[in-house]
């Protein structure tokens, strides 16, 4: 068992995966509930010219709930839904990269910069047709649409809320075809794969710093929760840029991510690319904070049995 400033680290090999599949899911899903309003609120200041719509993160989130209501924070939640397969091939790959590469290091930060990358490459393969979906749900005000598509009536359907996503599935494959599905597909691997590749690394940093300044008898889970939303933070500041032109190729339909720069660049200079910044990191802190608590807690909980007593976790 690798211990790294008194944090012991839970492998892959310690697990019980049945147990760690089965708590993976659910808890994943309380996540994703808790965090897509901000998620949509991120996506929707990305794509927007200027300040058009939205002064900033709280003026949209009150513009959406007075115009939309709640309903209006979860605009193609059931899609994104599905983005839970790519959460458990994120965590696996992570886990067995991890393992893989520590026949070649024993450093924790090159363990976590590989396996991070890794995982955040398979994760997104699966990932980027869903979110392309969602995206263009996400966009769906009352009365018009902020992108290239807008679901039409669906109030007669018994089902309209599937109904608009066959409806934008429909309008994206007609438009651009099965490659319009993967729209933005590069523009995401050079957001999320630096964003996962950076996540972790900091994360074990900031644990192992405050693990030194700490008092002895503080639970390590408590630094560990610190240490998520800081690390979170600092990868988003370092990948937001991209992450505004990968939000606008993929809803716009842009084909080329340096001609999108320099239309940002053009219209709204520096400035532009720290769009949705503030949304991203508040969604960011919560919810790392549940993700590390949950994750650190679940492996805890997936142990093998002849492991659980066999060490103080």
């Amino acid at each position: 068992m690798e211990d790294k400033r008194n944090i012991q680290i839970i492998e892959w090999e310690h697990l019980d995966k049945r147990k760690f599949y089965v708590f993976g899911v659910c808890m994943t899903m309380m996540i994703r509930v808790s965090v897509y309003p901000f998620t949509l609120i991120r996506t929707r200041l990305q794509v927007q010219k200027g300040k058009s719509l939205y002064n900033g993160t709280f003026d949209a989130f009150v513009k959406i709930l007075r115009a939309e209501g709640a309903a209006g924070f979860y605009r193609g939640f059931l899609v994104n839904t599905f983005t839970l397969i790519s959460g458990q091939c994120y965590v696996t790959t992570y886990e067995l990269t991890r393992k893989y590469v520590s026949k070649y290091s024993d450093s924790n930060t090159v363990k976590s910069l590989v396996a991070g990358g890794s995982a955040s490459l398979v994760a997104q393969s699966i990932t980027v047709p869903i979110d392309v979906v969602s995206q263009h749900l996400m966009m769906q005000r009352r009365s018009e649409s902020m992108g290239r598509f807008k679901v039409h009536d669906q109030s007669s359907k018994r089902l309209p809320v599937f109904g608009q996503s066959k409806d934008i599935i429909s309008q994206i494959f007609r438009a651009d075809g099965l490659r319009g599905f993967y729209r933005g597909y590069v523009a995401s691997l050079l957001t999320y794969i630096p964003n996962s590749a950076v996540w972790w690394p900091f994360y074990h940093f900031y644990a192992e710093q405050l693990s030194r300044m700490s008092p002895k008898d503080c639970p390590h889970l408590v630094l560990q929760a610190i240490s998520g939303p800081l690390a979170a933070a600092t990868a988003s500041t370092l990948t937001n840029p991209m992450d505004v032109i990968r939000a606008r190729v993929q809803v716009e339909g842009k084909s080329s991510i340096i001609l999108t720069f320099k239309q940002l660049m053009a219209e709204e200079g520096p400035w532009g690319l720290t769009k949705g910044l503030s949304a991203r990191i508040i969604s960011a802190t919560p919810s790392t904070i549940v993700i590390v608590v949950v994750y650190e807690t679940l492996k805890k909980l997936s142990l093998r049995p002849e492991l659980v007593d066999s060490r103080h976790w």
